[in-house]
């Protein structure tokens, strides 16, 4: 089961960068020369302005019931390290500032990839950003949630394709604010304050537990019922 997760992931890490670091090349070569200054987002990467579509309310019942609910695992051992984060993308990009630029508005970035400007939409708490340095990227899951859950009998490279997950509803830029007031706490602990987006959010924890096998607790469970009955 890993190694197909990591067939499905890892492909993302390298392949998810380039829509949105080209735009159309006049030739193969000029498509590889580095940049001489900022680089506006081509527009219809900007339109973007959200993570990957979790499936509908329907489907995330049926998955958040197949999910195993156990009680948590131990937090023996577990590091930040042991999810390598925000990996090289290409072209000097890593996973953070590919989500910057697929979750922001007129994003530019300079040569070294780094967003210089934009605005973000913080969906957690209706927050309009106007600097990157107000931005985190939020794992929905969280690496720590995740390790108590199951990832702590994954190896080093499924727990890479997690932290780096561009293909699946993984990752978001929010506020940086109600990043950290939501640490690695779950649905049952915390939740969005915008509950316009409990649909959304429910609908993606599920979809990562479920793609990725990890358990939910018992009082997780429940809350993700309740948030998805937000999406009728």
């Amino acid at each position: 089961m890993i190694k197909n997760l990591m067939s499905r992931a890892l492909p993302a890490l390298a392949l998810a960068a380039l829509p949105l670091l080209t735009t159309a090349p006049a030739s193969h070569a000029a498509a590889h020369r580095p940049s001489a200054g900022p680089v506006s987002v081509p527009a219809e990467v900007a339109a973007r302005r959200d993570l990957p579509e979790a499936p509908p309310a329907s489907v995330a019942r049926t998955e958040l019931a197949a999910l195993t609910v156990d009680a948590p695992h131990s937090m023996a051992g577990y590091s930040r390290a042991r999810f390598p984060h925000w990996a090289q993308q290409g072209r000097q990009c890593d996973t953070r500032e590919i989500v910057l630029a697929r979750d922001g508005q007129d994003v530019v970035r300079d040569e070294q990839c780094r967003a210089v400007s934009g605005t973000w939409f913080s969906p957690y708490d209706d927050r309009t950003l106007t600097a990157a340095s107000q931005v985190d990227i939020d794992h929905i899951v969280p690496l720590a949630n995740a390790w108590r859950s199951g990832a702590d009998t994954w190896d080093t490279p499924t727990r890479k394709a997690f932290a780096n997950d561009l293909e699946n509803p993984q990752l978001i830029a929010v506020s940086a604010a109600s990043n950290r007031s939501k640490g690695d706490q779950s649905p049952d602990q915390w939740s969005p304050p915008s509950r316009a987006y409990w649909c959304t959010y429910s609908r993606a924890w599920t979809h990562i537990k479920h793609v990725y096998r990890l358990n939910v607790t018992p009082a997780e469970r429940d809350q993700l019922n309740v948030m998805l009955d937000t999406c009728d």
